[in-house]
C-alpha cells in the first residue's frame, strides 16, 4: 500500500520534492534503458561490435546518450513548467528554480546532447585503446547502450529540474571543454596552434563545424547566465537594480559577441570576427573593473580574482605584442580566464542567492521582520 501510495504521489507531483525527482529521474533512466536495449537488439543481432571506430558500439552509444539527454533535459524543463517545488527547497535556503526562456532551453538541450555525445564518443575511444582489438556481443552490446542511455538521461532530467546558478556553472564548463577538446583533437590541420585558435573553424570539416556550433551554443548559453544568475542578485535599492541591469546587459553583450565568433569564421568574415572576439574582452575587461560599484555585495575576494584575470590578460597581451608569445596562446590562455570567471561568477551568484534565502529563513523564523524583494521572475 506504501509503494502504491508512493507512485501515485510521484505521478501527480514528478518534481514536487527531492524524494520526487530522484524517483522520477530514476523512472526516466529506466524508460531510456528500455528505448536503448530493445531496438539495440535489433540492430546488433547476430554481429560483433567493435568499442569505437565507425560502425561501433561507441558511436552507437554516443548517438543514444545525446538523444536521451535532449529528451530528458526537455521533459524536465516541461515539468518545471506545469509543477511547482515542494518546501523541501526553501527550508535549505536554497534558490528557487526559475523559469528559462525558449532559447536558453534550446541551448541548454543542445549542450547536454553535445557533452553526451562528444563525451561517451571519447570514453569509448580510450576503452577501445585498453582493450585493443576486443568486440562485443550482440547481447552485451544492447544492454550498454541501454546503460548509457539510462545513465545519460538520469543526468540529464536532474540537471534540468535542478538547474541552479551551480548547476549551470558545471553545464558551461563541461560544455565547453569537451566542444573545445573535439575541435582540437578532430582537427586536419595538426598544425593549427601554429597561427590561431580562429584557425580551428575555418576549414570544411567536422572540425570546424563543432569548434564554430560550441561558440555559438556557449554565446548563447552566457546570455542564459545573463538572465538567470543575475536574477538573484540582491536590488533593494534603485541603484542596485540599475547596477544588476547593467551586469545583465554586459553579460549579454558577451554571449552575442561570443556566437558571433562562431557565426563568422575568420576566413570569410574578418572583420567582423576580430571585432566580435576584440569587443567581448574589452566588455569583460570593463565589467570586471566596475563590478564592485555595480554590486556592492559582491565578495571581496570574487572582485580580487577579477583584477588579477584582467592583469594576466593584459601582460599576455603585452608578451604578444613584443613577439615572447604567439597569438594562440593568447588566445586559449584568455578564453580560459574569461569563462573560469564566469563560471565561477555564477557560483558566486548561487552563493549569494542562498546565503540571503537562509539569512531570510532565519530571521523569520525568529519573528524579525525582513525587507527583502523577491528575485526577478526570468521567463
Amino acid at each position: 500500500m506504501t509503494q502504491s501510495t508512493s507512485l501515485a504521489r510521484i505521478l501527480r507531483r514528478p518534481i514536487g520534492d527531492a524524494e520526487a525527482r530522484e524517483s522520477t529521474a530514476l523512472l526516466v533512466g529506466a524508460g531510456a534503458f528500455v528505448l536503448g536495449a530493445v531496438p539495440g537488439l535489433f540492430l546488433f543481432w547476430g554481429r560483433d561490435l567493435p568499442i569505437s571506430g565507425r560502425g561501433s558500439f561507441g558511436d552507437a552509444a554516443a548517438i543514444g546518450a545525446a538523444i536521451a539527454a535532449l529528451l530528458a533535459f526537455l521533459f524536465g524543463c516541461v515539468l518545471r513548467r506545469t509543477q511547482r517545488l515542494g518546501p523541501d527547497r526553501a527550508q535549505q535556503g536554497a534558490p528557487t528554480l526559475r523559469r528559462l526562456h525558449w532559447f536558453d532551453v534550446a541551448a541548454l538541450s543542445l549542450a547536454h546532447a553535445i557533452i553526451a555525445l562528444l563525451g561517451w564518443v571519447g570514453l569509448a575511444a580510450v576503452f577501445a585503446a585498453g582493450f585493443e582489438g576486443a568486440l562485443l556481443y550482440s547481447v552485451t552490446a544492447a544492454i550498454l547502450v541501454g546503460a548509457v542511455m539510462a545513465i545519460t538521461a538520469y543526468a540529464s532530467f536532474l540537471s534540468a529540474v535542478n538547474i541552479t546558478p551551480m548547476v549551470l556553472s558545471i553545464v558551461l564548463a563541461a560544455f565547453l571543454v569537451v566542444g573545445t577538446l573535439a575541435s582540437t583533437l578532430s582537427a586536419s590541420d595538426p598544425l593549427w596552434w601554429q597561427k590561431n585558435l580562429s584557425t580551428l573553424g575555418i576549414s570544411d570539416d567536422i572540425s570546424a563545424l563543432t569548434f564554430n556550433l560550441t561558440l555559438i551554443i556557449a554565446g548563447v548559453m552566457v546570455t542564459t547566465v545573463a538572465h538567470y544568475a543575475t536574477a538573484w542578485l540582491p536590488t533593494r535599492t534603485p541603484a542596485e537594480l540599475r547596477g544588476r541591469n547593467l551586469v545583465r546587459l554586459a553579460l549579454i553583450v558577451m554571449g552575442v559577441m561570443l556566437a558571433c565568433v562562431g557565426i563568422f569564421p575568420v576566413d570569410e568574415f574578418l572583420e567582423i570576427h576580430n571585432l566580435s572576439a576584440t569587443g567581448m574582452a574589452i566588455v569583460y575587461v570593463v565589467l570586471v573593473i566596475a563590478l564592485r560599484s555595480l554590486v556592492p555585495t559582491m565578495p571581496r575576494v570574487f572582485l580580487l580574482l577579477g583584477y588579477v584575470f584582467v592583469a594576466v590578460i593584459i601582460v599576455l597581451a603585452v608578451f604578444f605584442l613584443s613577439g615572447y608569445y604567439n597569438l594562440t596562446a593568447v588566445e586559449l590562455v584568455a578564453f580560459a580566464l574569461i569563462f573560469a570567471w564566469l563560471i565561477v561568477f555564477l557560483r558566486t551568484a548561487g552563493s549569494i542567492a542562498s546565503t540571503d534565502a537562509a539569512a531570510s529563513a532565519d530571521a523569520a523564523g525568529a519573528g524579525v521582520p525582513v525587507d527583502r524583494p523577491e528575485p526577478e521572475a526570468v521567463g
